[in-house]
């Protein structure tokens, strides 16, 4: 049992820095705290069904084509929604939030409720590690979240739009001095979140069904993570999944699973009462704004 614990514990972790990382992304570039994003997460699971199930294309056009759809939504987002509240952080939050709800709950008055909204498994197959046995789904989402982790490094570090991502990330009023469009940067990191978010919703979704009760629990997960691990640090972000990944996982095998969705809560409010910035957040602590 302990051996299959930590194997799917691991894999949990990588699950939650999938539905994190996009967050994380936003928040870091743009400051903006996208209160939609579990609304984002599930658009790119229907999306991905409808076109699959109802246009007929192939999956493996419908994935990616949900992906960018998902991306335009997310930066269709900023420039009429956001762009004219940017800078007010309480008038962010309620318009993602309004935005996020307005979608789920429209998903479920058009009727995308029930068993059938499934996304198919790229790899139907399982294999044993030990007396384990762990189907390839999972592990192609492992290979899928260290692989975007491992680009989302390399695209902040040697491209020179991760570049002025980073330039308006640490020092927005001197990246406007060189010349480096905030508005244009802050509508690519929420459409490369909202993308993200797609991506990890077309690799986990088929391990279930598509369900809008399933948005509101990827937004509380990502919020757990990133603010466990520090908005906006991307290392904070993957040692906070393992963290809050191996707990649920230990407290669904030997407690009850019932008890798993209280795990990021007692995590959200334990890290802001003992270290609000999080693990490596780089936000002024208490003391420091005395």
């Amino acid at each position: 049992m302990l051996l299959g614990t930590l194997i799917y514990g691991f894999v949990n972790s990588i699950i939650l820095a999938l539905v994190a990382l996009g967050f994380s992304l936003t928040f870091g570039i743009s400051g903006v705290a996208n209160f939609a994003y579990g609304a984002l997460y599930i658009l790119a699971g229907f999306l991905s069904w409808l076109l699959f199930n109802s246009v007929g294309l192939p999956y493996i056009l419908a994935a990616p084509f949900s992906v960018l759809l998902t991306a335009i939504a997310g930066a269709l987002m900023y420039r009429f929604v956001l762009l004219r509240i940017r800078g007010m952080v309480l008038s962010e939050v309620i318009a993602t939030f309004g935005i996020g709800l307005s979608t789920l709950e429209l998903f479920k008055y058009l009727g995308f409720i029930g068993f059938e909204y499934t996304l198919p498994v790229f790899i139907d197959y399982s294999i044993d590690i030990g007396q384990v046995t762990i189907d390839m789904q999972r592990i192609f989402i492992v290979v899928i979240g260290i692989a975007l982790a491992v680009f989302l490094w390399f695209f902040t570090h040697y491209t020179k739009t991760g570049l002025r991502f980073r330039g308006i990330a640490q020092d927005e009023r001197t990246a406007l001095s060189l010349g480096i469009n905030s508005d244009r940067v802050g509508t690519l990191s929420v459409s490369f979140g909202a993308a993200y978010a797609a991506i990890a919703a077309i690799v986990i979704l088929p391990l279930g069904t598509i369900t809008v009760d399933h948005g509101y629990e990827v937004l509380i997960n990502a919020l757990a993570v990133c603010i466990v691990g520090g908005l906006g640090s991307t290392g904070g972000v993957v040692i906070a999944s393992f963290l809050l990944g191996y707990a649920q996982t230990f407290t669904a095998t030997y407690i009850e699973s019932h008890w798993v969705m209280v795990v990021p809560l007692v995590a959200i409010l334990a890290i802001l009462v003992i270290k609000p910035s999080g693990l490596y957040g780089e936000q002024k602590e208490l003391e420091e704004r005395i």
